[in-house]
This record gives structure tokens, C-alpha cells and sequence, in this order.
């Protein structure tokens, strides 16, 4: 049987903007020996899928550094402390990477980010009939294309690597799980 390991140590090694990194120190219950581990501790993120009222999906392309591509993904990020909680984070997101916003945000779910490294959870909100009410509001370290889908056609934008970021699909299986109990 799988057991908790005993923390008997942490200290924070780094801090930035959007995550700081920590060691622990714990002792295996298996064989009594102590390891460390680097865990990065996030705010929470959101995804949202915002769905016009002729059932399109608005996506976005950006460009991601961690691999150095652009990226097909939906609007998302962090949960600020201004925020005061995921669902306002997830309106503030979509009105600034896309100009859209939406008459309801419906929570969709959540799934841990990485739990092999990350402490946090990524939330998903389903942003019913969004229209575009203004334009998008970057910060000066993004650069986003808004692009329209049919709902249709996401499934084969995931099976043909168009879309590939973990936490998007993982959103979007969220949806299709919605819309297949509605």
C-alpha cells in the first residue's frame, strides 16, 4: 500500500513573478531514507472555452517560450490576488486575450496542473454566449491571434497535434463531458 511520505523540512529556494520554487526534505515510508524534491507553488490557473451564440469556439494563438512555438490553446492564466477567485480570473482573461466576454461563466472542473512538481490547480469555465465588446488588452509580454472554430472541428485539431498544450485538452474533455450529460 502506498503511504504519505513525512515532510521534515522546506524552504523556498527562489522567487518570481508567477511561481517560486521550494525544497523538501522527506523520508520515504518505504525505506526510511531521506530525498529531496523541488516543487514550483503556482497560483491557480483557469482555461476558459468561450462559445458565440452561433456555437463557435474562440481560440487563441500565441507564442509559447517553453517550446518555442506558436501555440493554438483558449484563453487562460493565472489567478491573480486581485482576482478574488477563479471564475473572476476567468472573465478577466477572456476580456483581456480576446475582447469577449460572456453572459455566464459555467465551472466545468478542475485538474491538478503537474502534480509531480506544481502545488496548483487549473480550473476550467465554459463562457457561454461570448461576444466581443472591445479589444483585447495585452500585457507587454503577449502577442495573440483570435481565431473562430466550429466546436466540430476540435476534436481533429487535438488528433492532428494542432492543438497539443496538456491543460487545454484536459479542458476540453471537461466540456465534451458537460455537453454529453446536459
Amino acid at each position: 500500500m502506498i503511504r504519505n511520505w513525512e515532510k521534515i523540512g522546506s524552504q523556498t529556494i527562489a522567487d518570481f513573478r508567477i511561481f517560486s520554487a521550494r525544497k523538501d526534505t522527506s523520508i520515504s515510508p518505504r525505506t526510511g531514507r531521506e530525498h529531496s524534491f523541488f516543487i514550483l507553488e503556482s497560483p491557480d490557473w483557469v482555461n476558459v472555452i468561450p462559445v458565440t451564440p452561433d456555437g463557435r469556439i474562440v481560440l487563441i494563438r500565441q507564442y509559447r517560450h517553453g517550446i518555442e512555438q506558436v501555440t493554438l490553446e483558449i484563453p487562460g492564466g493565472m489567478v491573480d490576488g486581485d482576482d478574488g477567485d477563479a471564475a473572476a480570473a476567468a472573465r478577466r482573461e477572456l476580456l483581456e486575450e480576446t475582447g469577449y466576454a460572456a453572459t455566464e461563466m459555467i465551472y466545468l472542473g478542475a485538474v491538478h496542473s503537474n502534480p509531480a512538481f506544481l502545488n496548483n490547480q487549473t480550473h476550467t469555465y465554459l463562457a457561454t454566449n461570448a461576444r466581443q465588446v472591445q479589444e483585447p488588452q495585452f500585457d507587454g509580454a503577449e502577442d495573440i491571434e483570435v481565431v473562430l472554430a466550429d466546436a466540430a472541428e476540435i476534436p481533429d485539431f487535438i488528433r492532428r497535434g494542432q492543438i497539443t498544450h496538456a491543460l487545454v485538452i484536459a479542458a476540453f474533455y471537461h466540456y465534451e463531458h458537460y455537453r454529453a450529460t446536459r
